[in-house]
């Protein structure tokens, strides 16, 4: 890229916010896992939907390609320029504003750049509730999550990302801008444009602003860590949960034996809340819009009604917000403690929750079939179906060569995923990690009209080339 076209693009952001220093677009070319590294002549840093257009509109004009970028904690490339130095970072870091709370309404209009901590805390300022939660949540941006269509531990009573969003304000490829900042719960006027650009990752506009959906404030929270014996007890335990609590059952997260042990191994902080080691645990979550007993009340009866049936074999239940906060550590420990353990092959899948236990068996079979020493870590959100199947080295291996011989495994646990009915892909998204995945397992019918909807949008191919569709 040449010099005159950088000083044009540094002109629209002006140049204390058009990073050319390698040292100040480090942050910005790097996957936090080390995974995917870039290179860009430089990261712009726009601070209003303006800016933003005009940027895109000059990208469209000189073919420039752009990779917009939220708070970079993606974890399938999807926000990491590639490695030519042709490709501009967009970052909407500065664009963190809350534009707009409606208590009455359920609704709030934030910046695609708002962090999403920011966002869950304005919202509990109005007595609201925003309940997308990722243990990313003080760097991850509502932009990204969209982008993403980012699921959470909230997903199994709230949703996912594309459930929370009632409107989008989004930078088109040629720069024009589509303001659709609604905050109608119903809205039959054509078609939902919204949705194309949820999970879209960048590759179809740039979202920009967005209208979220709030909840009640519930009143007190109930968190209990059990032990069982195997996913088919967590399926049971899941059964009388829902029966017992209904909508009132806001979390429910399966976390294996070695995923407790690396936590607590790599956080000393972090301590096993029951005597004795179980191989598997199931920490939920009561919310409750009336207050402490009534919460308490509704984990009593499912913790006692679980045990009577010899579902769960020991359990704690938090007594207040610190012991709250460390059963959770326990859970959100998991991804971080990994790096620590070498090698990880990641699958973020879903699986129809009732074949869930049986998926786990017969994938174990195929991981100690391929490598009798892996370390599995399967471990999330039950509740909705997704599962993190990360696969860890054995202790005395070689990173780089397990990683390379993992992709067999990989594949052969994609094509279980699929005879199950699942998806290889449940809230993560494709990036440049699962393209060649995305294009072997989605129709071809499929394919082609997504193919088509890119080609419509963004002729040019400036949006986050690379990404979801391979070139």
């Amino acid at each position: 890229m040449n010099d005159g076209l950088i000083e044009q693009f540094a002109a629209i952001v002006g140049t204390r916010h058009a990073l050319m220093q390698e040292d100040e677009q480090a942050p910005y070319l790097q996957e936090w896992r080390g995974r995917w590294t870039g290179k860009t002549p430089i990261v712009l840093r726009p601070g209003s939907t303006e800016e933003v257009a005009a940027l895109v509109k000059l990208a469209n004009e000189t073919k420039t390609a752009i990779v917009p970028q939220g708070g970079n904690t993606g974890l399938v490339g999807g926000q990491i320029p590639d490695g030519s130095g042709e490709q501009i970072v967009l970052s909407l870091g500065r664009m963190n504003a809350i534009r707009a709370i409606d208590p009455d309404g359920m609704t709030m209009i934030v910046d695609a750049g708002a962090i999403l901590q920011s966002v869950q805390e304005a919202a509990e300022e109005a007595d609201r509730l925003f309940p997308l939660s990722l243990a990313a949540r003080g760097s991850a941006t509502i932009g990204g999550n969209l982008s993403t269509n980012a699921g959470g531990v909230g997903a199994l009573a709230y949703g996912v990302a594309r459930d929370l969003c009632l409107g989008l304000e989004v930078v088109l490829p040629n720069g024009d801008v589509l303001s659709d900042l609604n905050t109608l719960k119903k809205n039959n006027t054509g078609y939902d444009l919204r949705n194309l650009f949820i999970g879209a990752e960048g590759t179809l506009g740039i979202i920009t602003a967005a209208s979220l959906k709030l909840f009640p404030n519930p009143k007190s929270h109930t968190t209990a860590f059990v032990a069982l014996e195997s996913p088919v007890q967590a399926l049971a335990l899941l059964r009388i949960a829902l029966e017992k609590a209904g909508t009132a059952l806001t979390a429910f997260e399966i976390i294996p034996r070695f995923g407790l042990d690396i936590t607590i191994k790599h956080h000393a902080d972090i301590r096993d809340p029951l005597a004795e080691p179980h191989p598997w645990y199931v920490l939920l979550e009561i919310s409750s819009l009336e207050n402490s007993d009534h919460a308490d009340a509704l984990m009593n009866t499912i913790v006692q009604g679980a045990t009577e049936t010899a579902t769960v074999i020991d359990g704690t239940i938090a007594a207040n917000e610190a012991q709250r906060d460390a059963l959770w550590a326990l859970r959100e420990g998991i991804s971080e403690s990994q790096r620590y353990e070498g090698g990880s092959l990641k699958h973020d899948i879903s699986v129809p929750v009732a074949k869930l236990p049986a998926f786990m068996m017969q994938a174990e079979a195929l991981v100690f079939g391929w490598e009798p020493d892996a370390r599995i870590c399967a471990f999330g959100h039950l509740g909705d179906g997704n599962l993190h199947y990360n696969v860890s080295q054995p202790a005395s291996a070689e990173k780089t060569a397990f990683l390379e011989n993992g992709k067999q495994l990989s594949a052969r646990l994609h094509d279980l995923v699929m005879e199950f009915g699942g998806s290889i892909s449940a809230e993560h998204g494709i990036g440049q990690m699962k393209t060649r995945d995305l294009e072997h397992y989605k129709s071809p019918v499929a394919m082609a009209v997504m193919r088509s909807i890119k080609q419509t949008l963004d002729p040019n191919g400036i949006m986050n080339p690379g990404k979801v569709l391979q070139n």
